[in-house]
């Protein structure tokens, strides 16, 4: 019984080591009998969405050495000290002391250094090139692009978000060996070649990037805000043509050891942070009250309803106040397309008190505020939208004019878009594409429709209001001669610790063109700019040489006897 028993065991373990164990020890045993030099592979190239290359690679090398193959340890630290500059004790103690068979002694060596090294012929010494990642615009599209940590791996932006598809695989290079780590004589070495990463093709114009950021800098150099921002967006795509922060910083100089400054400048605001949009909200409730009028909605205002002309309203014991005394007439017996223009607060609050909790909050959700856009980037934040049930009346009043409810640069511009264009809301895209270097398209990434916001003929009649504001309201000084520029201004107050912080606003600005026929969308935010702070001061004139810019470098025509 114990003979069969012993046998059967044998024969189990045989069939366990010949065949079930038998890769794992062939691995074992060519790991024994070979040493490594790894091939690393060159991680994708980042372009704009015109082959404009934004994050590329640059070779470097890193020296290895085997001690167990060196001849003559201390001739060769001091070579290898003189030519890669380093301090020829502290090698030499490392290449006796350290007991890894393999030892790195350098990484991110240049071409110049290796090729004398090559000249020397050190026996035990070898290297392989390395890709570091190099960024020709330097600071352009910094938050956006993000950076890759010294192993070439993304850490932030799209390098990290697309990091999968832009690393690659690296190979090896195997060299026959002895059992100490010696290289055999006539030895054949094996090559696995390295797969190169796929390339990133953005929906960023670059042209017109450089245009947003030339803006954005003029701006912070006239008013010194803590930060402004820019996103221009395709209306009929939701493609992010542009998209800038300033401060910016360089990035191949990433200051890596200053954690409190590079979380700083490494955060894209646009997409991360949240606001109060202030008067720039009324776009969407004026997009509601329109649709709900179409709809037969008695509680809806017409377009030529003529709104109470008092300076306040009062809301559950709450007051609301227009930011002009009204005196000599001013902002008395308005229309919508007036109070918009005139960016009326009481108005607004009549709006959404008229049209209730429910129906406001259904347009809401339908707009995309209170959840995420989809955007293709990392760490996109929801909003701030107070729950349904806990609404009271001064709080809808409130949202009606943009306060009491936070939102992101890109849900904001998003949202006016699907206002705008006929009501139809996207995904956003900061990628186009991304494709192998033979030309093969891994994934190409197309328009994708969300929801309907309103209907056609609402969008087209909130787009003509829209023209008047910026023509003869809150928004001349985005005006352009010849062109037909639509948007709205908005002055927000900010808060510290939950009190409104004194002399602290939010000035921004978000517009469009051709009001008729809208293909490009600007929303222009700068946080607390010091001296003049209202919207229409402040960002309309940055937003309007955004739109000179591309006007200019797409070489639009005026329109004339319009």
């Amino acid at each position: 019984m114990a003979v069969t028993f012993l046998f059967c065991f044998l024969c189990v373990r045989f069939f366990y080591v010949q065949v079930l164990w038998s890769e794992e020890l062939g691995y074992r045993a060519l790991d024994q009998w070979t040493r490594e030099i790894p091939i690393v592979a060159e991680r994708g190239q980042i372009t704009d969405r015109n082959g404009v290359v934004l994050a590329d690679n640059t070779t470097a090398y890193t020296v290895f050495a085997r001690s167990n193959a060196l001849t003559d340890k201390e001739k060769t630290a001091a070579a290898l000290a003189e030519i890669l500059e380093v301090d020829r004790s502290q090698l030499y103690e490392k290449l006796t002391k350290k007991k890894a068979s393999e030892i790195t002694i350098a990484k991110k060596v240049d071409k110049e250094k290796i090729e004398k090294l090559s000249q020397l012929s050190l026996d035990g010494i070898y290297y392989s090139r390395d890709n570091l990642r190099y960024y020709p615009k330097e600071d352009a599209l910094c938050q956006v692009l993000g950076f890759t940590s010294t192993d070439n791996i993304g850490t932030t932006g799209i390098e990290k978000y697309y990091d999968k598809y832009l690393l690659g695989e690296n190979g090896e290079l195997l060299y026959e060996t002895d059992l100490v780590g010696i290289e055999l004589k006539n030895s054949v070495a094996a090559y696995l070649p390295a797969e190169n990463g796929y390339n990133v093709q953005l929906t960023i114009d670059y042209g017109i990037q450089e245009i947003a950021e030339s803006a954005l800098e003029k701006t912070a150099a006239q008013y010194n805000p803590v930060s402004a921002e820019c996103i221009v967006l395709d209306v009929n795509t939701f493609e992010v043509l542009a998209l800038a922060n300033y401060p910016s910083y360089n990035l191949n100089e990433v200051p890596r050891n200053d954690m409190e400054l590079l979380n700083k400048l490494t955060r894209n605001g646009l997409v991360c942070d949240i606001y109060e949009p202030g008067s720039t909200f009324k776009i969407i409730t004026s997009a509601i009250n329109i649709e709900e009028n179409l709809q037969g909605n008695p509680n809806a205002f017409s377009t030529r309803y003529v709104f109470n002309s008092s300076r306040t309203r009062a809301v559950d014991g709450t007051k609301v106040k227009c930011w002009s005394n009204h005196a000599n007439g001013k902002h008395s017996n308005q229309t919508l397309a007036e109070a918009l223009n005139n960016s009326c607060n009481p108005c607004f609050t009549d709006i959404a008190l008229s049209l209730g909790k429910e129906t406001f909050y259904e347009y809401l959700s339908a707009f995309g505020f209170g959840t995420r856009t989809g955007i293709d980037y990392g760490g996109e934040a929801y909003g701030l939208l107070m729950p349904k049930e806990a609404v009271r009346n001064c709080d809808l009043a409130r949202i009606g004019f943009g306060q009491t409810i936070a939102v992101s640069g890109i849900q904001l511009a998003c949202a006016t878009a699907a206002a705008v264009n006929g009501g139809y809301y996207y995904t956003p895209h900061l990628v186009k594409r991304i494709y192998a270097d033979d030309g093969y398209i891994l994934q190409q990434n197309k328009k994708s429709l969300q929801n309907r916001t309103i209907s056609e003929e609402a969008s087209k009649t909130l787009a003509k209001m829209l023209e008047g504001v910026v023509k003869d309201g809150s928004g001349k000084k985005a005006y352009i001669e010849g062109y037909k520029i639509a948007g709205k201004t908005g002055t927000a107050q900010t808060f510290e610790d939950g009190k409104i912080a004194v002399g602290k606003y939010v000035s921004s600005f978000v517009g469009f063109f051709p009001a008729d026929k809208p293909q490009y969308l600007a929303l222009v935010i700068v946080k607390e700019p010091q001296g003049a702070y209202y919207g229409s001061v402040v960002a309309a004139p940055c937003a309007r040489e955004i739109f000179e810019g591309i006007i200019s470098l797409k070489n639009i025509q005026p329109r004339t006897g319009e």
